[in-house]
């Protein structure tokens, strides 16, 4: 349905631009193939009303023409919709650059180098190389997920999904009912921020921790899209950046490197443990329960406390 739609639009969007007079709503049935499809007039208007304010909102200009006879007809002036040339300097195009190399391991890495080959053909010095400019800097945002491209799609087209997600602390992964709203990297890793159905409330999802396909649902967003999705402050504020306090742990010797990271000392206490003080904020606990049997807390006694409690729980399944 949506590729029938799109085309519909392409085809209508060519008539009103290739035409030097304005056509009738009757002219622009017989062109299209779609609309002769239509099957009675009302549904053929109510089609051609919802595509023509579908490419006004697109930017399209379409004028409305009232003839002699009173009849009223559509064209889109090619000089009322022509992009102003593009001009790029170097530094813009080494930045463009850049942004393409980010792609070249993902699955976007075709429209990336696409979108840099229109930009010269529109107008990018011949002189400016934005593969070259900055060569030191080689960006990389590793996409190893196959969740990645259906979520990004759905985000795209604001179409709810499902998919089976496997928290840190529980054995088993559920199903999810959600309205993806954005994907953002952080520290190497995706997430999907949106509206969780089950839940009711917004959820934050890695997206190494979906397992399975991700499977598209019919229906409209329930909840309203925020203007400004938080992705990084969420799962930053989870992970405890954000902590004003401070937490004791035993870490195994060689185990834990990110908790290491974090740590603001370090003490060797022998037998193969060292001792760790980490910024501690909501979260933490979580995170602390995927490094298993490699970190005992010592101090507070409520993170000790809530550690233990999610182990109990993934022991029990």
């Amino acid at each position: 349905m949506a590729i029938a739609k799109a085309e519909r639009l392409m085809n209508l969007a060519l008539c009103l631009l290739g035409t030097r007079r304005p056509l009738s709503k009757r002219e622009l049935r017989e062109s299209i193939e779609a609309y002769l499809e239509a099957g009675n007039d009302d549904s053929f208007n109510r089609m051609f009303e919802r595509d023509k304010d579908d490419l006004r909102e697109l930017g399209l200009v379409i004028e409305t023409v009232e003839n002699l006879d009173g009849d009223v007809g559509y064209l889109a002036r090619r000089d009322s919709n022509r992009l102003p040339p593009i001009t790029i300097d170097a530094e813009e195009a080494a930045a463009l650059g850049l942004a393409a190399k980010v792609w070249q391991q993902a699955r976007l890495a075709g429209a990336a180098s696409g979108a840099l080959q229109k930009l010269r053909a529109a107008g990018l010095p011949e002189d400016v190389d934005p593969y070259e400019a900055h060569s030191a800097l080689e960006p990389r945002i590793p996409v190893h997920e196959a969740s990645f491209e259906p979520l990004m799609l759905a985000c795209r087209d604001r179409r709810p999904v499902a998919f089976d997600y496997r928290k840190a602390t529980a054995a088993r992964p559920e199903q999810r009912h959600v309205e993806p709203w954005a994907l953002e990297c952080w520290r190497g890793h995706w997430y999907l921020a949106g509206w969780d159905r089950d839940r009711g409330a917004e959820r934050v999802f890695r997206l190494s921790r979906i397992t399975g396909k991700v499977r598209s649902r019919a229906g409209k967003f329930t909840a309203d899209v925020p203007d400004v999705v938080t992705v990084r402050e969420t799962v930053a504020g989870w992970a405890g950046e954000t902590a004003d306090r401070s937490a004791l742990i035993r870490l195994r010797t060689g185990a834990g490197y990110p908790l290491r990271a974090k740590a603001a000392h370090i003490r060797e206490v022998g037998e193969g443990w060292d001792e760790l003080e980490i910024p501690y904020g909501h979260g933490l606990d979580a995170w602390l329960v995927e490094f298993g049997p490699d970190v005992v807390v010592l101090e507070p006694a409520e993170l000790r406390a809530d550690v233990v409690d999610r182990l109990r729980a993934v022991a029990k399944g």
